[in-house]
C-alpha cells in the first residue's frame, strides 16, 4: 500500500511539474516579448518539460504494473489506451516547438537575431493546442480509475 501511495505521489508531482513548464512555454512564446533571454528561457523551459513527460509516463507505467490493481485490471480497460494514444499525439505534437526553441538559440548564438513573428506564431500553435489536449488526459484517468470502460 505504501508502494501504491509513493508511486502515486510521485507520478501526481510528475503531472504537476508537466503542466506548469507547458503553461510556461505557452505563456512566453509570444513575438511581442521575444528577446535574447526569453530564446534561452524557453530552451531551458522546454527541457524541464520534456523531463517531466518522461517521469508521467514513467511513473504511470510503475502505476499500472506495480501498483495495486495490476497490468491485469488496467490493460484491459480501453481507457488506458485513451490515455496513452493522447500523450503520444502531444509529445508528437511537441516535436516541433522543441526543434524550433534550439533553432532560434543557435541563430541568436550565431547572428544575434531573434526568430520572425510567423516562426513564434507556429511555435505557439503547437504548445496550445498541446496544453488543451492535455486535460483530456486526467479525465480519462479518473474516469478509469473508476472502472468505467470495462
Amino acid at each position: 500500500m505504501t508502494l501504491e501511495a509513493l508511486l502515486a505521489y510521485a507520478h501526481i508531482l510528475a503531472i504537476l511539474t508537466m503542466v506548469v513548464f507547458l503553461a510556461s512555454e505557452a505563456a512566453l512564446c509570444r513575438s511581442e516579448w521575444l528577446n535574447a533571454a526569453v530564446v534561452e528561457r524557453l530552451v531551458k523551459i522546454d527541457l524541464i518539460y520534456a523531463v517531466a513527460a518522461g517521469a508521467v509516463l514513467l511513473t504511470g507505467l510503475l502505476r499500472v504494473f506495480l501498483g495495486v490493481k495490476g497490468a491485469g485490471w488496467y490493460g484491459t480497460n480501453p481507457l488506458l489506451y485513451v490515455k496513452l494514444a493522447l500523450f503520444v499525439v502531444i509529445a508528437l505534437l511537441s516535436i516541433q516547438p522543441t526543434r524550433l526553441f534550439a533553432r532560434w538559440r543557435r541563430e541568436l548564438r550565431a547572428t544575434g537575431r531573434l526568430p520572425d513573428a510567423s516562426q513564434v506564431t507556429k511555435a505557439r500553435k503547437r504548445v496550445m493546442v498541446q496544453a488543451h489536449l492535455l486535460p483530456l488526459i486526467p479525465l480519462a484517468a479518473v474516469f478509469l480509475a473508476r472502472g468505467y470502460g470495462k
